[in-house]
């Protein structure tokens, strides 16, 4: 298994990875499968100090997916990033998902970030545990900030410090 930057031409396999989490689970608060344009505009648009990995299994079958995002939109925040990482359902358990957040705290420190944030629906505690085992800890816990399949949502709010 390999981790690399994302291109174009993955778009496909990580829409098909993320779209089976935005209608089956509560992981991603999306609420509508994204077409495989809107995939496309969302890989040109994570590169540089935003950039999207996948990790290949040497098949060339892509097991999952990560990016980092801006925090917020204010200047101020412009030394923080979010983390995203989502591992196809029949790759997990098998370390994908701490090859890919391993690769994404490497970027954020080489593009010189100071903070990386995660927010991970509450209670999802293989997420919460990788977070951990990757040097983050828990700050809080937004209550109640989304709504999914009729049901209210806490975010925990995880930070690594780079």
């Amino acid at each position: 298994m390999k981790v690399r930057l994302a291109v174009v031409d993955d778009a496909e396999s990580i829409r098909s990875i993320y779209n089976r989490e935005v209608t089956g689970s509560t992981v991603t608060f999306d609420l509508v499968p994204r077409s495989l344009e809107a995939q496309q505009a969302w890989l040109r648009a994570h590169s540089g100090a935003h950039p999207a990995v996948v990790a290949e299994a040497e098949d060339g079958t892509i097991a999952g997916f990560g990016s980092l995002t801006p925090y917020r939109d204010r200047p101020a925040y412009s030394t923080t990033v979010e983390d995203s990482v989502y591992v196809h359902h029949e790759q997990r358990g098998r370390g994908v998902g701490r090859l890919l957040l391993e690769d994404l705290v490497r970027l954020a420190t080489l593009h010189g970030f100071h903070s990386v944030m995660a927010r991970i629906v509450d209670g999802h505690d293989v997420s919460i545990s990788l977070h951990r085992s990757c040097g983050f800890g828990l700050i809080g816990v937004e209550r109640e900030v989304g709504r999914k399949f009729g049901r209210w949502l806490d975010v925990a709010l995880m930070q690594r410090l780079l």
